[in-house]
């Protein structure tokens, strides 16, 4: 038994949603799992699994910011998860973007160090396994959602003290800044597992001040983002 996941193999399903808070995993599990369970509680990281469509699902909570979300990853994958799907939010950084769009995240450049202690330094490009991003992207388009796909950055810090770092990010064609898709994406890798993070814009970080997305519209976008990874997930 892990520390942290206080659960035994079986109890996870070998596909797991991961969002970074426990109010919302347990809002997924109860709105889009049929008999979902509890089991985790350890720290207040909620974890459950039930069904979607007839097929095993869970949905772990796995806090905020890499080193965080790197524990819950690599007890996952102790646990037998083969596939981990990360439901989060994103500040959106290429103008056009709206609030509640779709991010599919390709690849995720680590501005952190979670990623370099994990490879000893050496550099690594962490993506997302290349299937699971095609079929998001294909799967939230035929629903009629605005969506895009591309790269992303991950950065171990929200309130970032380098004023200059999202001009820096626009003009080398990043769409969007989070906390957790590249420590995934690099564990996902080193513990041979599939793994895609896909993300709904809470924030616009361009012409100017940051915008806040309302809760309203926050929780519409989320539960149509989870439309899309619940089925990518369990390969519905």
């Amino acid at each position: 038994m892990p520390i942290h996941l206080r659960a035994e193999p079986g109890d996870y399903a070998p596909a797991v949603l991961c969002p970074g808070d426990p109010r919302r995993a347990e809002h997924i599990a109860r709105t889009f799992l049929d008999g979902a369970r509890q089991v985790n509680g350890e720290r207040g990281m909620l974890g459950f699994t039930g069904t979607f469509e007839g097929r095993p699902l869970s949905v772990q909570t796995s806090g905020m910011g890499g080193p965080s979300a790197a524990i819950v990853y690599e007890e996952l994958a102790q646990l037998g998860a083969q596939r981990i799907v990360r439901v989060g939010t994103c500040g959106a950084l290429k103008p056009g973007l709206a609030m509640a769009d779709l991010i599919v995240a390709v690849a995720a450049t680590p501005f952190d160090s979670v990623t370099s202690t994990l490879t000893g330094g050496e550099p690594h490009a962490p993506i997302a396994t290349f299937e699971l991003a095609v079929r998001a992207t294909e799967l939230s388009r035929q629903l009629g959602l605005t969506t895009h796909t591309g790269l992303i950055a991950s950065s171990d810090v929200f309130y970032d003290p380098d004023a200059g770092r999202f001009d820096r990010l626009r003009s080398r064609g990043y769409l969007a800044i989070e906390m957790e898709a590249a420590t995934l994406y690099t564990i996902a890798a080193l513990r041979g597992i599939e793994a895609l993070a896909v993300m709904t814009v809470s924030d616009t970080l361009f012409d100017g001040a940051p915008v806040r997305i309302s809760d309203a519209d926050l929780a519409r976008g989320v539960d149509t983002m989870m439309t899309v990874a619940c089925r990518v997930a369990t390969g519905t």
